[in-house]
């Protein structure tokens, strides 16, 4: 019997998210069996329940690759961009080898963190603070990309 209780509230715990586990464990103590499967069949049909209400929010995904084909059938180079796409996962790859060595190094996190706020801490102090540096910076921004999209 002690071996049943333990297995069904397990399973309970299993099939209900956090807080609905706790009020599961909580119950089951002490419960007979038949009450202990009543109640795991209540919680699986609240469960149920609450993971059919997130339906409606589901990507449309015959419209997301409709799309994906109609922007892809619009490039012109295809090779540059297959190219550049790899280069480009090949570059992530390297950084990421490189601060993975660079983690392993005693200190020098701690040091990179230290001056991460530093310059967290001057960038706020430079541009956040005041309303014209504020102003500053959403000019610099602007004029950042008309640079990139070639209208200057």
């Amino acid at each position: 019997m002690a071996a049943q209780t333990v297995a069904y509230s397990s399973l309970a715990r299993a099939a209900l998210p956090c807080s609905a586990s706790r009020v599961a464990r909580k119950s089951f103590i002490g419960a007979p069996l038949a009450q202990q499967q009543l109640a795991v069949r209540a919680q699986r049909k609240f469960v149920v329940k609450a993971s059919s209400s997130t339906e409606g929010s589901q990507v449309d995904v015959d419209a997301l690759v409709k799309d994906l084909q109609e922007k892809w059938d619009k490039v012109e180079n295809k090779t540059s961009v297959i190219v550049y796409g790899a280069g480009g996962i090949v570059v992530l790859w390297l950084a990421s080898t490189v601060v993975g060595a660079l983690n392993s190094i005693p200190l020098l996190p701690k040091a990179f963190e230290l001056v991460g706020l530093g310059y967290s801490a001057w960038f706020t102090y430079r541009y956040l603070l005041f309303k014209s540096s504020r102003e500053e910076l959403v000019e610099d921004i602007e004029s950042l990309k008309k640079k990139i999209s070639g209208e200057q």
